[in-house]
């Protein structure tokens, strides 16, 4: 087996032309160059230098060796290099979040980037039902989600293998046009809506409105069933209908009010949905992130 420490040695000596000068290259003796140079032709049986007052020169095996030595520093340096990228590659932090979380995630990220420039961020929009099992699987390290009346759609001690971190409760506002008859109430109680046809910024509240609106003693009447809630109140400007729609979700707008509904009122639940069995690289900034969204909350 040739040592490939020898065939280095034989390889400055080439560059150099003489063993002094390698051994200066290589902070050896000359002396020392040259044992590492003998023990090398002792181990193929065949001379790989020529020497002589005037330096040293390369046989054919000598020739040929160095060509092997040049090819494995080459592919020694790409190795090295490629370990060097793979240690400083920005770590990689997958989050989900619904459209309307939108609003609490930009103010936590901003500064999340200062602290944490070395993250690679990837931020999906999705729904809680698409976001909750990608955490869940291992495809996102962290969901900002929430839940309508009702429970969590994480418990302590479930089998969904997550951790639930509650952040806010969201109201649903009243969004009516400016110049409704009702639009200059502080409070409304949802039965004064009775007589409406309504506009859903989001399916999900079909089946919400619809319970509330029987608590309150009507049939729900839908004008527009959306999937976005700018797009819902921009239909209630229009005049088309009135939408209930999230504190959070609401853009300021001149031509629409939102009014606060007196009890029984719905509201949607936000939370940080987390993996208790992927705690991968990216635990961190997990921790970090959720620390800034309870903050921000």
């Amino acid at each position: 087996m040739i040592d490939v420490h020898r065939l280095s040695v034989l390889r400055e000596v080439a560059r150099h032309g003489s063993f002094n000068r390698a051994a200066a290259a290589l902070r050896f003796t000359p002396s020392a160059v040259s044992q590492q140079v003998a023990a090398l032709e002792r181990g193929l049986g065949v001379p790989v230098v020529e020497r002589s007052t005037r330096g040293v020169v390369l046989t054919e095996p000598g020739r040929l060796l160095v060509e092997a030595a040049e090819a494995i520093a080459a592919e020694l340096t790409d190795a090295q290099e490629r370990i060097d990228r793979l240690s400083t590659e920005r770590a990689r932090f997958t989050i989900a979040a619904f459209a309307s979380g939108g609003r609490l995630l930009p103010p936590a990220l901003a500064r999340f980037v200062v602290e944490h420039p070395e993250a690679e961020l990837t931020i999906l929009e999705r729904e809680p039902e698409d976001s909750l099992p990608l955490v869940r699987e291992g495809r996102a390290d962290l969901a900002l989600a929430y839940h309508f009346d009702g429970p969590a759609p994480v418990r302590p001690g479930d089998r969904s293998g997550m951790d639930w971190t509650p952040l806010i409760a969201d109201p649903l506002r009243v969004v009516l046009p400016r110049t409704h008859p009702r639009a200059g109430h502080a409070r409304l109680h949802l039965a004064e809506l009775a007589g409406e046809r309504w506009i859903l910024g989001c399916l999900k509240t079909v089946d919400l409105l619809g319970r509330y609106a029987e608590l309150a003693g009507f049939e729900l009447r839908i004008s527009c069933s959306a999937t976005d809630y700018f797009f819902a109140q921009s239909l209630v400007t229009a005049g088309v209908g009135v939408a209930l729609i999230p504190e959070i979700a609401l853009t300021p707008a001149p031509d629409v009010v939102a009014i606060p509904l007196e009890p029984p009122s719905p509201s949607r639940f936000i939370g940080i949905a987390t993996s208790r069995r992927h705690r991968g690289p990216a635990q961190p900034y997990v921790e970090a992130l959720c620390g800034l969204l309870s903050e921000g909350a």
